[in-house]
């Protein structure tokens, strides 16, 4: 896979995810109570909804995907309840985009380590 070389100034400055526990997530000191997408330009969308409660699937994410991360973070809940839908891996894989799947902990912390060198768009679900 190729990868892209990353500006600078195209990394979000002062992202940053600080905590997490069930229902919420405080990202940069701002707390959230619902499933959010963080985009890489660092822009938040706390109205992300999925199309299947426990299943994310590419039309789930097709924004953030369109706006051209080199990987993307999935939290997958407290508990990591929630699967990318069979074969998602690979779809993002042909279109040059890393996926990491993982409980919220261990997600926040790839997050957080990511950001500082790649171009990160994130997807959490904050419950289960």
């Amino acid at each position: 896979m190729t990868k892209r070389p990353i500006k600078e100034d195209a990394l979000p400055k002062f992202l940053r995810i600080d905590s997490s526990s069930f229902g919420l997530i405080v990202i940069d000191g701002r707390q959230y109570i619902s499933d959010l997408v963080i985009f890489p330009d660092g822009h938040v969308d706390e109205t992300w909804w999925r199309k299947s409660s426990h299943r994310l699937s590419i039309d789930d994410i097709e924004k953030l995907v369109a706006s051209g991360p080199d990987v993307i973070v999935v939290g997958t809940g407290v508990n990591g309840l929630m699967d990318p839908e069979p074969g998602l891996k690979m779809k993002l894989s042909e279109k040059g985009i890393d996926l990491l799947a993982l409980p919220n902990p261990k997600a926040i912390e790839r997050f957080n380590e990511l950001c500082a060198i790649k171009k990160v768009g994130a997807c959490f679900h904050l419950t289960c």
